[in-house]
């Protein structure tokens, strides 16, 4: 039996000569147009902006009307010349062809019929999904995995979750932005909408890479710029200082003895709150006074050896206690949460925004700062003492761009040939040490003089 098709006849009023400009036209709702150039190829646009390419024939076997989906328009690479080119070919090519292509348009309904909020929860399992590290360690494919899902959950999945990844468009993000921004949705919030954009780009990029193709193209492309961010620059003054270290030693304050010593030692140390807080008996070095973050937890996913000083170590020492985490939680068996130390400082409310536990700051009179302020402060005041750039970047786990005479470093010497931990060490012990005494002065602590060998 000869495979043999037919179209059915339309009318010049239904059929115009489909163009790529008229693809791309933007419509109210949902409209089909057929091609008088080529009979049964017309072209579906839908008002999110999406032109989808159709054969419609008459199949010998059955005699009814079916449908070929033939592809997304874009100008780059499926226009209406390639779709009529498509037809041509399957028109000459007979049933075979045909039937596979509608095997495809099956599968690629399949595909489209995903919803943003399926398509989210699908990102999530593979962002979380342990991969082999460079170091070895098997952790999740996207570390900061947590907080892209946190943006898409809060703010992507609420907004378009039940609609076709292929219905958001690019104006649609930016209304959410705009929304993030103005405080529609909580907190007014640059920094929120930001990362809700980089969020979103990374889950529609995903989304239309080959394998997936549940869309064809981001929406995320062309946003209008987002108001700069200005960055923290809180520094806490020699007072603020004093009365935060001795006010810690109150015992009618709301927080535990474990955090309070947290905020001491990351004052004293420079390190981030999730590099210091999960700090086990194992990774200290009592012979040379260092503690050794793995690089699981460093920014950075590198190594660090930060040198402890006296103070650094009387801390850590009552910290620590008996058990194998220095700062333990209530059941001495796990480290503190990441965020504890935060909690701390600003305090906590109830639902109605009522407050339930006051922060440290407002119990003890100061402006309001954050753990990454301590970090700030230590730096700043060593930089005012004269200490070097270098070692204060080396002790905040930055890549030094100057060397001690404050020329620049090559970046190819700073990020793989300059391996030399024994050095860094030094370099940073030299600012540790000396921070300690300074901040021995500020708190109106004895400091004993060392005479030099």
């Amino acid at each position: 039996m000869t495979d043999t098709f037919t179209t059915g006849k339309r009318g010049r009023k239904s059929s115009v000569i489909l163009t790529d400009r008229l693809c791309e036209t933007r419509v109210a709702k949902r409209t089909k147009t057929y091609d008088r150039k080529c009979p049964g190829l017309y072209v579906s646009i839908i008002p999110a902006g999406v032109a989808t390419f159709n054969y419609k024939f008459t199949s010998p076997e059955t005699g009814k009307q079916r449908t070929a989906w033939l592809g997304v328009h874009n100008p780059e690479t499926f226009t209406v010349e390639d779709a009529r080119s498509k037809v041509y070919g399957l028109k000459a090519k007979g049933g075979t062809a045909i039937a596979e292509t509608l095997r495809q348009h099956k599968v690629q309904k399949v595909k489209q019929g995903k919803t943003v909020g399926e398509i989210i929860d699908e990102r999530v399992e593979w962002m979380k999904t342990p991969v082999l590290k460079r170091d070895g360690e098997m952790r999740p494919r996207i570390e900061s995995w947590k907080g892209v899902a946190s943006h898409l959950r809060n703010f992507v999945g609420p907004r378009f979750g039940k609609k076709l990844p292929g219905e958001v468009t690019k104006g649609d993000i930016a209304t959410l932005s705009n929304d993030i921004v103005e405080g529609r949705l909580g907190v007014p919030s640059v920094a929120n909408a930001r990362h809700m954009r980089r969020a979103a780009s990374g889950l529609f990029n995903w989304a239309a890479e080959a394998g997936r193709d549940y869309i064809t193209a981001s929406p995320c492309i062309n946003l209008p710029k987002l108001d700069e961010e200005h960055p923290r620059d809180r520094v806490l003054t020699e007072d603020e200082i004093r009365a935060l270290w001795h006010g810690l030693d109150r015992n009618d304050l709301p927080w535990d003895r474990k955090t309070r010593l947290a905020l001491r030692f990351a004052l004293i140390t420079m390190l981030r709150s999730g590099e210091l807080l999960p700090i086990h008996r194992d990774e200290l070095n009592v012979d040379n006074g260092t503690v050794d973050i793995p690089a699981r937890r460093v920014k950075k996913r590198r190594v660090i050896s930060q040198p402890l000083s006296e103070l650094a170590q009387e801390v850590i020492r009552e910290a620590m206690g008996n058990h194998e985490y220095a700062f333990a939680g209530r059941s001495g068996k796990a480290p503190l949460s990441r965020h504890v130390m935060s909690g701390a400082l600003r305090g906590t409310k109830n639902k109605d925004g009522s407050v339930r536990t006051p922060g440290i700051c407002e119990l003890l009179g100061l402006d309001p700062f954050t753990p990454h302020d301590l970090r700030r402060t230590a730096a700043t005041m060593c930089g005012e003492l004269g200490l070097s750039e270098a070692g204060i970047s080396l002790c905040l786990d930055h890549q030094a761009s100057k060397d001690a005479d404050g020329k620049p470093l090559p970046a190819i010497t700073r990020k793989v040939y300059n391996r030399s931990v024994r050095i860094q060490v030094e370099k940073k012990r030299v600012v540790l040490d000396a921070w300690a005494v300074e901040l021995r002065r500020i708190i109106g602590e004895p400091v004993e003089l060392r005479l030099a060998a």
